[in-house]
């Protein structure tokens, strides 16, 4: 069994920063790609930053150059550094990866359970 569990979220002012993290957990054997989606009420989820076993990364467009996204795979961890925060970035954040549990399989995608973030003076 395979569990993501994210932290880090939380209410911070415009202009304020956050880092959220997500770290994997149970029978994994290997992750491919790792990400960060959010949704924000009413609207659907979006894919906000994603990052490669070998670290390569991309992002919306939306939050490029204020948003990081990283990762520590001797932690199974994912990062979202996240700077300059304004209102319209108010959502729940949600980490996801493609793990193989053994080398047999093709790998699926784990999600972790959602962490708040809002941007609110």
């Amino acid at each position: 069994q395979v569990q993501l569990v994210e932290s880090g979220g939380g209410l911070v002012q415009p202009g304020g920063s956050l880092r959220l993290s997500c770290a994997a957990s149970g029978s994994i054997f290997s992750i491919n790609g790792m990400g960060w989606y959010r949704q924000a009420p009413g609207k659907e989820r979006e894919l906000v930053a994603g990052i490669t076993s070998r670290g390569t990364t991309n992002y919306v467009d939306s939050i490029k150059g204020r948003f990081t996204i990283s990762r520590d795979n001797a932690k199974n961890t994912v990062y979202l550094q996240m700077n300059s925060l304004k209102p319209e970035d108010t959502a729940v954040y949600y980490c996801c990866a493609q793990i193989r549990t053994k080398p047999s399989e093709a790998g699926r995608i784990y999600w972790g359970q959602g962490t708040q973030v809002t941007v609110s003076s």
